[in-house]
């Protein structure tokens, strides 16, 4: 009776320890990593459970709220449920901006500053509910006299104890209603007759392909088969600033080194490259939110 027992205790330990199990973080900032700023907010995490699995998105400036918005949208859908999104990108650290988690339908959890960051995952993944961080409970010990570094005060140690299982969602703080999400403005894809436009929102920066919103699917209703040649024009601030004829192909070694390409990217949206070389170096191409893209099927093509 006594093993049993022992058994039986032994087994409802493991659930127990089971049902404590840290969901993983993943810290997207925009400190870099020349200085101990993300050592600092990782140490402050395993300061909460030393269990918990931290990875990096990236530590680099996305150059935009923007573009750290879509950089969130690039890798979220990929991560397990319940998983804790710490995103510091805060040039508003310490004004009057609400600090916030937002849990999606997915049942991902994000951390932030209210400042548009979150504009494409709630688009994304859906709307479920939003808190305030109450910094008076969920805030680093012995850290109010810090008013510049909310990443590793405010947002770390509130994510750390979120995965950690210290803390339930709704003691991250008050309730905000849904329009109390900051969102940022932008043009969504649109078709207009026999040409798709769309923006830049980033650089597929390692390799200098030009990523655009525009979906594939929107794209296919133009009709343009693999093989055949697009026209792209590329603009910023509504001034054409590069235009190109490149073929339409499924990925980069169908065309010549050097020679350029239209192709549907990682996202299953269009993008433009140079097989082997950099497209937006090449043609002065950047990013952001006044940085449009329009395709069509060339008149070479059409004749």
């Amino acid at each position: 009776m006594y093993g049993i027992r022992k058994l039986v205790c032994a087994f409802l330990l493991l659930l127990a320890h089971a049902a404590m199990a840290a969901a993983p973080i993943v810290l997207y900032t925009d400190f870099g990593q020349k200085d101990g700023a993300v050592s600092a907010l990782k140490g402050v995490a395993y300061g909460v459970s030393p269990k918990l699995l931290i990875s990096d998105l990236s530590h680099e400036s996305p150059g935009s709220i923007f573009g750290g918005a879509y950089r969130l949208f690039q890798v979220a859908p990929f991560w397990p449920k319940g998983t804790v999104f710490v995103t510091v990108i805060d040039p508003g650290v310490g004004t009057e901006r609400l600090s916030v988690v937002l849990k999606t339908r997915a049942g991902h959890y994000f951390v932030a500053p209210n400042n548009g960051l979150l504009t494409l995952v709630a688009e994304q993944e859906g709307f479920a509910e939003l808190r305030q961080i109450d910094e008076k409970i969920n805030r680093r010990k012995d850290s109010e006299d810090s008013h510049t570094f909310h990443g590793r005060d405010v947002f770390g140690y509130t994510g750390a104890r979120l995965a950690a299982g210290v803390i339930r969602f709704d003691q991250v703080g008050p309730k905000l209603s849904p329009d109390k999400l900051v969102s940022l403005a932008y043009s969504k894809a649109e078709r207009n007759g026999d040409r798709v436009t769309g923006i830049i929102p980033v650089l597929d920066v390692q390799y200098g392909n030009v990523w655009s919103n525009i979906p594939g699917k929107l794209f296919a209703q133009l009709g343009i088969a693999i093989g055949e040649p697009v026209r792209v024009r590329i603009y910023h601030g509504g001034q054409l600033v590069d235009e190109a004829v490149a073929p339409y192909q499924n990925t980069f070694g169908e065309v010549p080194e050097g020679k350029p390409l239209v192709y549907v990217n990682s996202l299953l949206n269009m993008a433009v490259a140079l097989n082997l070389g950099s497209y937006a170096e090449a043609h002065k191409v950047d990013s952001g939110l006044d940085w449009t893209i329009e395709l069509s099927k060339s008149q070479s093509a059409a004749k």
